[in-house]
């Protein structure tokens, strides 16, 4: 039962990487189609509110029960990523923020370990550190450096929030009183769309943009298509496989596994958008691969020593 836990937890943490992967390369024909980054932002985020919308309301007792964790995770782990990612990029390379942001799983293991100050495995570690080296070849972070104070405080934040993301998902997860994935989801957008509301300005979209087509590589995709697998897909179906993930296994092994997102999104840009892979990018992606094996591969402790963290022996009964 346990091992099925873990496969399964292994499973969903990658069909999020993969969802949450294919945003970019729904979202950038939209963006050199005319739509400001900000507002395909508030678009995503706004658009699955919506989509959610029944779930808040059947899960409303939440807010009585879960008001701070539903905040957080809406501020955080939906807004929060989102606006500093976006705002790095307008001081740095793209490949250099995105390197960043994906330091939150390293990040989520030093403030596990010296914040919380509970033990984590060494496959956890190692596997994080394989992993950020990987994703320095697949952005190849040494390509058009900026050395821009203000861009990488922005990005170190995007990491800090992604970090929290696993955090927020996994809180409550072992009490009795365990928030439902799709009520939290629900409420966290709500939350986003309110925060993004304010940085992006909605009102001033290009509508225009939306009633024609975009340019998916050699192919003119109506835009509303695009824009429905960016909600649909890249933002509900990734947030609640990834939530239910975090659950299954634990908060960095899943933060890990989430690296792959960073390959996914490069491998299908190269496939739809023409964008083609590099050597580095390639052995950068092996490398990613292989992180996210090494941390899966935790192993549980002797009798008699605390577990760490990392450990994928979790009740799934807990779920």
């Amino acid at each position: 039962m346990q091992a099925s836990g873990r496969h399964a937890g292994l499973g969903l943490a990658l069909i999020s990487a993969i969802a949450f992967g294919g945003s970019g390369v729904a979202a950038k024909p939209l963006i050199e189609a005319g739509l400001d980054p900000l507002h395909m932002v508030w678009l995503r985020v706004a658009g699955a509110a919506l989509v959610l919308s029944p779930l808040a309301w059947r899960h409303r007792d939440l807010v009585r029960r879960k008001p701070l964790l539903l905040a957080g995770f809406g501020l955080i782990a939906v807004a929060g990523v989102q606006a500093f990612y976006f705002a790095s990029l307008s001081r740095i390379p793209v490949g250099v923020a995105l390197l960043l942001e994906y330091l939150g799983p390293a990040l989520l293991l030093g403030w596990i370990r010296f914040v919380q100050r509970r033990p984590v495995t060494r496959a956890a570690a190692a596997g994080a550190a394989v992993a950020v080296v990987g994703l320095a070849c697949v952005v190849q972070i040494w390509a058009g450096l900026s050395l821009d104070l203000l861009g990488v405080l922005l990005g170190l934040a995007a990491a800090c929030c992604q970090a929290f993301y696993f955090v927020f998902a996994d809180q409550g997860s072992d009490g009795d009183d365990v928030p439902d994935p799709m009520g939290m989801i629900a409420y966290g957008m709500i939350v986003g769309t309110l925060v993004m509301t304010v940085i992006a300005r909605p009102w001033q979209i290009d509508w225009q943009v939306l009633g024609g087509d975009a340019a998916l590589g050699d192919l003119m995709v109506p835009a509303p298509v695009l824009l429905g697998w960016v909600v649909l897909i890249a933002t509900v179906f990734a947030y609640l496989t990834g939530v239910v993930s975090v659950r299954k296994l634990s908060p960095q092994v899943a933060g890990v596994v989430a690296c792959l997102e960073a390959v996914v999104a490069t491998v299908l840009a190269w496939v739809l958008l023409g964008e083609h892979l590099s050597t580095w990018q390639i052995i950068g992606g092996a490398l990613v691969l292989g992180g996210a094996f090494i941390a899966q591969t935790s192993r549980k402790v002797a009798p008699g020593v605390a577990e760490p963290v990392a450990a994928l022996d979790r009740d799934p009964s807990k779920v």
